[in-house]
């Protein structure tokens, strides 16, 4: 008998191949509590929110930051996270009549973002107020946005990789 599995019902884990034909998971959850859902945490500050730190302090912060990051990584909740380069352009207008910026041109800047699997936008919220820039910065916000994963009218799923 041919059987269809639907791998969105487990949980990442170690897998172990007996030989034959069936595959063991080790971790494995009902599909209402294993699903979790993407989003993005888009860290916005002053774009020279740190021009009046110690090299100390900035030492600190990252530290903050790579601690940060690897509960997130242990807790399995971490797809991605990246500082963000302060320079770049901001591209406006439509075909054929584009302007461009520099995006320094604002006070506040996405300085990173953060790429998370979470149960739901509170849990979600939740890790982004324990996130280092609140605790080295009173000027950091942090945009909290669930990512579309799918096209309902037209059942397209966005690639992932």
């Amino acid at each position: 008998m041919l059987m269809s599995i639907d791998w969105s019902n487990f949980v990442p884990g170690s897998f172990r191949n007996d030989g034959k034909t069936s595959l063991v998971l080790h971790e494995f959850r009902s599909f209402k509590t294993c699903v979790m859902k993407e989003f993005m945490l888009l860290i916005r500050n002053e774009i020279d929110h740190q021009s009046t730190w110690s090299p100390a302090q900035h030492q600190q912060f990252l530290k903050a930051c790579e601690v940060y990051i690897n509960e997130l990584k242990a807790k399995r909740k971490l797809i991605a996270a990246q500082p963000m380069i302060r320079e770049g352009k901001t591209i406006s207008g439509f075909k054929g009549h584009f302007k461009e910026a520099n995006f320094t041109e604002s006070k506040e800047v996405i300085v990173g973002y953060y790429h998370l699997l979470a149960n739901d936008i509170d849990e979600a919220i939740s890790i982004a107020k324990q996130n280092p820039e609140f605790e080295y910065s009173t000027t950091a916000r942090i945009e909290v946005r669930p990512i579309k994963m799918k096209e309902e009218k037209t059942r397209y799923i966005y690639p992932t990789t």
